[in-house]
């Protein structure tokens, strides 16, 4: 076979004559065993939904460990996508479709509350036959007791289709799923088609070829064998902006930001779940001048992008909550030396290594106050995928000028989920300058602090008269190391001011669920990161049965955004919603005087000394609509009693 490729104008695929049935949304998983390829199946599916003009959001299945036994309800890897014609900005509540490698791996899915009665199991069924007595009973209880609970299950002989085409089905069944649901979804075949060019081209016919023809066999199957055929028309005016659309995770969102920033380096060491936001970058960061630096751990990392940033090129280091907890001490140097850095912190569960492949919202404390001794520095959080790209600009520029670090926390929901969004376009404000190399006022101190914000011109070493020492102990003015007591004290005051100072230039935030900003009501709950789509969702189911409840989503967690106290006064009752750990009021061994609070509510508690109560779960996935407003819904009821 010759290694010439085929294009996608190539190849076609006959187009459905049935009509399908019109829904406006839908919720599907992909779930197999590691390694079967479900997560590329759902990604690939997502992206050509995107692409279509459909509303997307995404969230991987992981399994907790690399390789975990075939079979079993722990190894469930794959995907799931909610596909609709709005915008979507959370994974939703219970799923309508499923597409099951094997029957082991949806209970884990199961017991998560992932399906209704109702949902439909697309399952694989040669292990109905299996040679094993053991794996046959397994599988035909399984089958019984998924029926029993309501989930509507077809067997399915996928493996049996896939060897008619290749000798393993294990490495192609994917592409045969994938071109099922693109024939249920009523999908363009030929943007499957081309996503698989796109993806194995590097490899040649000889790989490309068989996967197409998986995907034509996957789609010509589902027509001519299932009932279900679906069309999710796309969100109003998406057809003026498809090809504005890029559909990308929150991690390739922020390797985007960092090279949009005009930042030159990216120093991490791999961790889970931000390995891939590096992934992407060093595949393409050379091609704007840039550099990845793998360091042999977490501290190195965080110490060559002070380096860097030192030498007058701010640079960016990526971690994870176990990676931030190793460069703690680095943090704090860059904070005393007031050195320009930008942290990108992708949270997991914790505690220690904790839940690798898991969310969590659980490093907020330490964001804000990790280091030893006072450190205050600028923490951010993004919301939303677009945000992870537009927040690395905005770091980047906090960072030089107020001489500092910037943390920016995004999460695991963040960083692998995928939804389609606007390419925006460039401009060149956001790249940094170039380094000033003109001569330095020798009069001039290296913190030259202004008494009022409390920040300084920034010397670049290689300036004429620009060197100056840089340590991590008290210093004076002209970064001479000083013990005094008076020098101290008034170092303090001038790192702090500069916090105050960006808050003087903030907005008050934009309160979501009310006809004017100046309205009140019974209820305000107030979050940060990922959880906005679930929160928001909530609130406007809420407020369609009558209910006076609003959302308000902080971006800046330190400085806090302005007009916060005015705005908890309108309520009758604020609480926060989090994805970390808090105590239930009403739990064996709590009382007032000990229960823990959720991290935000712990920091509005005491910056504001109200009483601001909080609701937070930590089972490893994202927030659902339905739990918060099931959560919200008892709230309400028990306020109005």
């Amino acid at each position: 076979m010759n290694d010439q490729v085929t294009t996608p104008e190539q190849i076609s695929v006959q187009l459905p004559v049935q009509e399908a049935q019109q829904i406006h949304e839908h919720i599907v998983e992909i779930v197999s065993d590691s390694g079967e390829g479900a997560q590329k199946c759902g990604q690939t599916f997502a992206g050509i939904g995107g692409k279509m003009g459909n509303g997307i959001w995404t969230v991987e299945i992981i399994p907790a460990e690399i390789q975990p036994p075939a079979r079993t309800p722990a190894g469930g890897s794959g995907n799931r996508i909610r596909v609709g014609s709005k915008i979507m900005t959370n994974m939703g509540n219970e799923a309508d479709l499923v597409v099951g490698f094997n029957e082991q791996v949806l209970y884990a899915r199961i017991a998560n509350g992932a399906y209704k009665d109702g949902t439909i199991v697309l399952l694989e069924n040669k292990w109905a036959n299996d040679p094993q007595e053991k794996i046959r009973d397994e599988y035909a209880f399984a089958v019984d007791e998924f029926k029993k609970n309501g989930l509507i299950v077809h067997e399915l002989p996928m493996e049996e289709e896939c060897l008619k085409i290749v000798k393993n089905a294990r490495k192609g069944k994917n592409m045969f799923v994938l071109g099922m649901l693109c024939r249920i979804y009523n999908r363009k075949p030929q943007l499957g088609l081309n996503e698989i060019h796109n993806t194995f081209k590097h490899k040649g016919e000889k790989v490309v070829k068989p996967n197409q023809d998986l995907f034509n066999s996957g789609y010509n199957f589902a027509k001519n064998n299932l009932e279900y055929f679906f069309d999710i028309p796309p969100y109003e005016g998406a057809q003026e902006e498809l090809d504005k659309v890029i559909v990308t995770n929150g991690n390739t969102a922020v390797g985007l930001g960092v090279m949009a920033s005009g930042m030159e380096m990216i120093s991490m060491y791999p961790i889970t779940p931000a390995t891939s936001a590096s992934h992407y970058v060093a595949e393409v960061f050379d091609g704007v001048g840039g550099f990845i630096h793998q360091a042999e751990d977490e501290i190195a990392a965080i110490g060559f992008a002070i380096g860097a940033s030192y030498a007058g090129k701010t640079a960016c280091t990526i971690t994870s909550g176990p990676g931030m907890a190793l460069k703690t001490e680095m943090i704090g140097l860059a904070v005393m030396g007031e050195i320009p850095l930008v942290i990108v912190d992708v949270q997991r569960g914790g505690p220690s290594t904790g839940l690798p492949t898991k969310v969590e919202q659980s490093d907020l404390l330490a964001a804000l106050y990790g280091e030893p001794g006072d450190a205050p520095k600028i923490v951010i959080a993004a919301a939303t995928i677009p945000e992870c790209f537009e927040f690395v600009i905005m770091a980047r520029k906090l960072a030089e000028e107020f001489r500092t670090p910037v943390i920016l926390l995004t999460d695991a929901n963040l960083a692998t989920g995928v939804q389609p969004w606007l390419r925006p376009d460039i401009k060149e404000e956001w790249f940094s300058p170039p380094i000033d190399q003109s001569p330095w006022d020798k009069r001039i101190p290296a913190y030259d602090w202004d008494e009022n914000t409390g920040l300084s011109q920034r010397p670049i070493p290689g300036q004429p008269d620009g060197m100056y020492v840089l340590t991590g102990l008290s210093h004076t003015e002209r970064s001479k190391v000083s013990y005094n007591s008076e020098t101290n004290q008034i170092t303090s005051q001038h790192r702090s001011r500069k916090i105050a100072a960006l808050q003087s230039t903030l907005k008050t935030p934009v309160i979501h669920g009310v006809d004017s900003q100046e309205d009140g009501g019974d209820l305000l709950v107030v979050a940060w990161g990922s959880t906005i789509g679930a929160i928001e969702e909530a609130i406007d189911n809420l407020k369609d049965k009558g209910h006076k409840i609003a959302s308000l989503h902080l971006r800046f967690l330190s400085p806090l955004e302005p007009g916060l106290k005015e705005i908890f006064n309108r309520y009758k009752k604020v609480m926060t919603i989090e994805i970390n750990y808090s105590d239930e009021p009403d739990a064996p061994m709590i009382t007032e005087e000990n229960r823990r609070y959720a991290q935000l509510a712990n920091v509005l508690r005491a910056q504001f000394v109200i009483d601001i109560d909080c609701w937070s779960v930590v089972y490893g996935h994202p927030l659902q609509p339905g739990l918060v407003t099931d959560e919200l819904s008892k709230r309400l009821d028990a306020m109005n009693a």
